[in-house]
């Protein structure tokens, strides 16, 4: 039996590794040609059963492009009959009113939609695709038509950090009931653009940003995601201020509260069985089409390091934050090639690192004057 702290709360499923964009971040460097690994539709059920076994998570069915694959909402409505809150991650660009009757008959909770900036010229240029952002819209429009609740992830990079605060009033005004900043992490194809991080300066400045506006925030739910220093920032910025509020929370949020969750109450499973501890860490805890989900979600090496926050390294291993934070790890394995080093792209340097380092400088200088 897992802890009951560790029981998986949100799966991210690629149903399918073929894709109709080619998005400069892309984890899985999709394409309309990617190797067919996917799940039969027997195979798939056969999953949804082995989940359904010991925990009733949200499932998020995505890709690719999961829009491409002919028996999703076959596989959907299976998840539903089976109690899960089962959901959708699309780029919209296939949606129409007969997809939303069927998003609907199968019981889709809710749609995430991809929205990268507030005009064409940003959007498109992320999406590497001509036409995308009025696709993004229309998707948008089709669901408020069809009464489908969706939420919007926005993925930045230097590129785009610009548009931050227009994409988040955007979203705002095109209805969603969710906007998700997702800070880029160079995996799959972001490995090609590590060049366009956005800097640990400016990504401080940022979740500075969001914390502003998120206490201003009445209507739309907001979350920043693979920013999991955000509620270290949030927790100084109200000490500073002597002022507490309480985020609004979703139901189908990955974790209000915490910063990086991976193996913790998320993961991800992709087209071939692989699990992993989310979308973005390509380390491979075991393979749902040789090993039962539950034995490789309580049992595996991987996941069972990461829950062990006392084997984090460098500043995150010091951190008094650690328990609200944790670090990116996926981030940290691809910068630093170690996912239990520090997050590399924070700029706190913890109270005990601060201790540590004013010691060894006194010490020097103690020594200096023998």
């Amino acid at each position: 039996m897992a802890k009951e702290e560790f029981i998986p709360k949100w799966i991210a499923w690629e149903v399918t590794g073929r894709c109709n964009l080619n998005c400069i971040h892309c984890r899985a460097a999709s394409s309309m040609f990617s190797h067919d690994t996917d799940f039969t539709t027997e195979e798939a059920k056969k999953l949804i059963d082995d989940i359904t076994s010991f925990c009733s998570p949200v499932l998020v069915l995505s890709g690719g492009e999961p829009l491409l694959r002919p028996d999703l909402f076959e596989i959907a409505k299976y998840g539903t009959e089976k109690g899960l809150r089962m959901c959708i991650a699309t780029n919209g660009t296939l949606v129409t009113d007969e997809i939303c009757g069927k998003m609907k008959d199968a019981g889709i909770k809710m749609v995430s939609l991809s929205l990268d900036g507030s005009t064409p010229a940003v959007h498109d240029n992320f999406r590497n695709q001509p036409g995308a952002f009025e696709a993004t819209l229309r998707a948008a429009e089709t669901f408020r038509r069809n009464d489908v609740p969706f939420l919007v992830n926005s993925s930045f990079a230097k590129r785009n950090q610009h548009d931050i605060a227009d994409t988040y009033k955007l979203a705002k005004e095109i209805g969603a009931k969710a906007w998700y900043m997702f800070m880029i992490v160079p995996t799959g194809r972001g490995k090609e653009i590590m060049d366009e991080l956005i800097s640990k300066e400016d990504y401080e400045k940022i979740l500075e940003w969001h914390y502003r506006m998120e206490k201003q925030e009445t209507d739309l739910l907001v979350r920043p995601t693979c920013a999991p220093h955000y509620y270290r920032v949030r927790l100084q910025k109200m000490k500073e201020e002597g002022h507490r509020f309480s985020p609004r929370s979703l139901t189908f949020s990955t974790g209000g509260g915490k910063g990086c969750i991976c193996a913790q109450t998320i993961c991800f499973i992709d087209s071939k069985g692989n699990v992993q501890p989310c979308s973005y860490f390509p380390v491979v805890a075991g393979n749902v089409k040789k090993r039962s989900f539950k034995e490789i979600w309580d049992h595996s090496e991987l996941f069972e390091s990461l829950r062990a926050f006392e084997k984090y390294k460098g500043r995150c291993g010091e951190c008094e934050y650690i328990n609200v934070c944790g670090g990116c790890r996926a981030r940290a394995d691809a910068v630093l090639e170690d996912y239990l080093e520090e997050e590399p792209f924070c700029t706190y340097v913890p109270l005990k690192t601060r201790k540590r380092l004013s010691q060894a400088v006194e010490a020097g200088k103690q020594a200096a004057e023998k």
